[in-house]
């Protein structure tokens, strides 16, 4: 019988984040697959962690300046991933926060996208994009604007070329249905639990890890615990706002801007922590997880993937506002309760979300979408 061909579908590759962990081990479920990406920008040590293979690129890759601009070239990404030639595979399998999703394929073809998110700057956070931007007046403005238009229309007919979708969180799955009417099965991305352990020993400070751009409202955090200076906040990561950030802590002596750490440090920051505060609403949130897994509770903004991972009263807490009264207020409140919130079930919760888990699960799903598609084709099992 002839083996099942799979190619597995990528937005783009720049900087190792959550999509390209989800990359890493989708690698490890199809060993022998093709992999295709819009660009590969990779570092070399990035690149090794997905063994080095072969990645087939769009002809963005050799457009000029591509490497630093190559998220200028949006407009183009539709028309470059609809040239891939797929004919070739059984199953194709997108990983979608852009245009992934958007490749060709025939009807005795199967694609399964795994969705990080619906476009968020073109459908429900235009506005609030537009605005961070500086993009809310003038011609660029309205440029960007049609843009987002024309690529709603295409995102919409994009999505009915998909067989079956899989959120990374129940929020997602929401937006899949708002968006696309589409309904998607729920598998949580993996995280390597593996680099966190559970320290015995908790100092008193607060922490939070994330990148410092404005829809991760790290400054609303900054803030809250400026207006509370017996308590103690670390706040790791780099980015766009650290300037904003800077302004918003200054004068606190309790406030700690670390940027970059080591991964040493981060593990033993994170394990000592009281808790894990943060006020973004998050498609899924892997740093949560990350903070669950060293025994550390974490207090959330309670939107989003948050929701998926946060136990209240047992593994955290979360608050309803994105404003610093809220978070004042949900740290008083976990001081209350903090003794119910245990380092074993901040862990035990985390295991939920491992990387064994997401291979076993997704795996699963896809062989069962397999079997109802091409039930009487005789191939080899996925």
């Amino acid at each position: 019988m002839k083996s099942i061909q799979v190619a597995i579908v990528h937005e783009w590759l720049e900087n190792w984040a959550g999509s390209e962990l989800v990359i890493e081990q989708l690698i490890k479920c199809y060993p022998d697959a093709k992999i295709f990406s819009v660009v590969n920008f990779l570092s070399p040590q990035d690149r090794a962690r997905l063994g080095n293979r072969e990645i087939q690129t769009s002809f963005i890759q050799k457009l000029p300046f591509a490497s630093r601009f190559f998220r200028h070239y949006l407009g183009l990404m539709p028309l470059a991933v609809e040239q891939w030639d797929l004919s070739g595979f059984d199953i194709v399998i997108s990983s979608h926060h852009a245009v992934a999703k958007g490749i060709i394929t025939g009807p005795d073809q199967l694609h399964v996208s795994y969705v990080h998110s619906p476009m968020r700057y073109a459908w429900d956070f235009q506005n609030t994009y537009l605005r961070q931007s500086g993009l809310n007046k003038g011609l660029r403005s309205l440029y960007i604007r049609w843009l987002f238009h024309r690529l709603r229309n295409w995102d919409v007919r994009a999505a009915a070329g998909v067989d079956a979708f899989v959120a990374n969180s129940d929020y997602i799955a929401r937006r899949i249905r708002k968006t696309w009417r589409r309904e998607a099965h729920v598998i949580p991305p993996p995280v390597n639990l593996d680099r966190f352990s559970v320290n015995g020993t908790k100092e008193d400070y607060y922490v939070v890890v994330s990148r410092l751009v404005p829809y991760k409202r790290i400054d609303l955090v900054v803030e809250a615990f400026h207006r509370m200076p017996d308590r103690k906040l670390i706040v790791i990561g780099g980015g766009a706002d650290a300037e904003l950030v800077r302004q918003k802590a200054a004068g606190a002596s309790n406030i700690s801007l670390k940027g970059h750490v080591s991964d040493a440090e981060l593990q033993m920051t994170l394990s000592k922590a009281r808790a894990f505060v943060y006020a973004g609403e998050e498609d899924f949130g892997i740093s949560l997880v990350e903070a669950q897994a060293a025994g550390t509770p974490v207090i959330a903004y309670g939107r989003g993937g948050a929701c998926d991972i946060v136990q209240p009263g047992t593994t955290g807490l979360l608050f309803d506002s994105q404003s610093v009264d809220s978070i004042i207020d949900a740290v008083q409140t976990f001081e209350e309760h903090e003794k119910d919130m245990t380092s074993e079930l901040c862990h035990q919760n985390a295991l939920r979300f491992s990387e064994e888990l997401f291979r076993s699960r997704f795996t699963t799903f896809v062989e069962q979408q397999w079997q109802a598609f091409m039930p009487s084709r005789p191939v080899d099992k996925v």
